[in-house]
């Protein structure tokens, strides 16, 4: 797309330049302005032309893979939603070791994904072990493995069910699962809800009276809902999706509080309220080593060993960010990133040898 529209403006300057010599005007700025613009779109244009030739579409690491938006100054880097907005660059990475901090490996990634970097970290820090003669094996000696929720999923679980790895990490549903943090909506509130008293309570799939047997559901105002289909989700559960006439949703007095959408229902190529319900749950889980993963992290000894990671490497990340600034990378390609952020990762455990004395991982 940026290829054609330099191609227009090309275009463009020309017919302007043409113009100019046929009617022999001899405003010799703008003449000059025009070949300028010419020699500069032909440079872009070329750029981009020999980046289109040269380089394969580039795909993404998500749940299904997809091309996603190359960069021409800098492929590597990938676009991140942060804090402070979308922006492009790269994800740094460590691991570290929990009694000293030490940064045993550090690696930079140009992806707004992180769970496709925890194998090639594993694998970096068991090979940089072997060839150091610290450890032939470092996962088979009790070494514990944690991580944060990002990188759960369920071919990392595999990965380490397989290999026999000692790890405990967390899927994004397990405060949810822990009794201790049941009240802790009703106490702190939910997160970026600064209107929640503004917003009528909705009707959910309970205010529906949904018959397995006959498979029919009635919708809270008491008319009878079509079925739309039936299909097996993710999980391998049987479910049954049921949608709401337009004649009686669009003249139902309840749709505010039934429909996000509640003009849905005005126009002819429109919907009613839809829901649906599980008819019948697998018995063989689509996700085994997922749920290996879920019964660790919700023993009492993995919520102990889990709850040390946070004063474990959050530390590291708030020395290298905070008190030596590095707040962003200032270099471009992952080369140059992956030798600044190794540096700084140096730089911190110089530090921490230097005041903690002799230090053995």
């Amino acid at each position: 797309q940026k290829r054609k529209k330099i191609r227009r403006q090309i275009r463009h300057h020309l017919k302007e330049h043409q113009r100019a010599d046929r009617y022999d005007t001899r405003d010799e700025q703008r003449r000059k302005r025009s070949e300028q613009a010419i020699e500069t779109l032909n440079k872009a244009h070329d750029k981009i032309d020999k980046f289109l030739k040269n380089t394969s579409p580039r795909m993404g690491n998500g749940k299904r893979r997809r091309e996603v938006k190359s960069n021409i100054t800098d492929n590597d880097s990938a676009k991140m939603t942060t804090s402070k907005g979308t922006i492009q660059g790269f994800n740094g990475l460590v691991a570290a070791d929990k009694k000293n901090q030490i940064i045993v490996d550090a690696q930079v990634f140009g992806d707004g994904q992180e769970h496709h970097t925890l194998q090639p970290i594993l694998e970096s820090i068991g090979e940089k072990f072997s060839r150091l003669g610290i450890s032939e094996d470092i996962y088979k000696e009790g070494s514990i493995v944690t991580a944060d929720t990002g990188f759960a999923n369920e071919d990392n679980m595999k990965y380490l069910q397989e290999n026999d790895i000692n790890a405990y990490i967390p899927d994004n549903q397990f405060r949810s699962r822990d009794p201790k943090f049941k009240d802790q909506k009703i106490k702190y509130g939910k997160r970026n809800q600064n209107n929640k008293n503004n917003n009528p309570k909705m009707f959910t799939p309970d205010d529906f009276n949904f018959d397995p047997e006959n498979k029919t559901c009635i919708c809270p105002a008491g008319n009878c809902m079509w079925i739309k289909n039936e299909s097996e989700d993710n999980h391998g559960n049987d479910k049954i999706f049921f949608e709401g006439r337009l004649t009686d949703c669009r003249s139902c007095m309840l749709k505010n509080k039934c429909m996000k959408n509640p003009d849905s229902a005005n126009t002819r190529k429109g919907h009613g309220r839809q829901v649906s319900f599980i008819i019948g749950n697998n018995t063989k889980s689509r996700t085994p080593h997922t749920d290996w993963m879920k019964k660790r992290i919700d023993s009492d000894y993995g919520k102990l060993i889990y709850s040390h990671r946070m004063s474990v490497v959050e530390p590291v990340f708030a020395n290298i960010g905070t008190n030596k600034g590095l707040n962003r990378f200032s270099l471009r390609g992952k080369t140059k990133v992956q030798g600044q952020w190794q540096l700084y990762c140096l730089v911190h455990n110089i530090e921490k040898i230097q005041k903690y004395g002799d230090i053995t991982v």
